[in-house]
């Protein structure tokens, strides 16, 4: 015998007998998308038929004003009678058909004001909620963190690798200064005990011979000073008479 077909579960019923509405969609539903292959292989996905799509997904609200439309058999998104609506409602923004579809939740207040509270986005027959400005910043600015602190760790990392390398670089060096030195007085020693026993050998160096007569050595008297002008002055010999000072008369002599 066939196994017989199970129903779907019914739905709980209202206090007065009537079946109860679904519960409102939730605010954030970013993690999960609907699609249905079968509505898709029956019907075109145009602007026409977009909403009647995007009501069989879980996004949709039917305590929408779209759906009073729908239950008067007038279209979804006529606009001539959602502006003469209030409350929540469902509009289509922006068409690239038959890919993309952006359907905007808002709450319309007067035909002139509407306020928006979620977008959805259909592509390529996937229904989607978009992500809200403040999740997708926190999102990118987490993923920003995530990789700079990732960046640090190998930064880190790479850094103690290069300080252990100098260590043993440093310390090598310091060997071999030490051995070097060490090296340099040892033979430093030599050479030292070279000189003093070719100094024992050889002796003393004999005395410088004497000056030759009659040689002066250079005085320091012209490293002295030399004296100022008006001394030299002073001290230079009065100028000679051409007449008075010559000496005893010559007389001639007469024979």
């Amino acid at each position: 015998m066939s196994a017989t077909p199970q129903l779907p579960p019914a739905l709980p019923l209202g206090p007065d007998g009537a079946p109860a509405l679904p519960p409102p969609p939730g605010t954030d539903m970013t993690g999960i998308c609907f699609r249905d292959q079968l509505w898709l292989d029956a019907y075109p996905l145009d602007r026409n038929l977009v909403f009647d799509y995007f009501a069989l997904s879980p996004f949709y609200d039917i305590t929408c004003n779209n759906e009073s439309l729908r239950s008067r058999q007038i279209h979804p998104l006529d606009m001539s009678h959602l502006t003469k609506m209030t409350g929540m409602e469902y509009v289509l923004s922006d068409v690239m058909e038959p890919h993309l579809f952006v359907i905007r939740k808002q709450r319309r207040e007067s035909p002139e004001k509407s306020s928006a509270m979620l977008a959805y986005y259909i592509l390529d027959g996937s229904i989607y909620q978009a992500p809200q400005l403040c999740n997708v910043f926190a999102s990118r600015i987490g993923r920003a963190m995530h990789h700079i602190s990732k960046a640090f760790t190998v930064a880190c990392s790479k850094l103690e690798k290069i300080g252990n390398a100098e260590t043993d670089s440093d310390a090598a060096s310091s060997e071999s200064k030490t051995q070097k030195e060490a090296i340099d007085l040892k033979e430093l020693k030599r050479i030292d005990h070279i000189l003093s026993s070719l100094k024992r050998k050889i002796g003393a160096a004999p005395p410088p011979p004497p000056f030759p007569e009659g040689y002066v050595p250079p005085s320091a008297s012209s490293e002295q000073e030399k004296a100022p002008d008006d001394v030299l002055a002073s001290e230079a010999a009065p100028p000679i008479d051409p007449i008075i000072d010559q000496g005893p008369a010559k007389r001639p002599r007469f024979q």
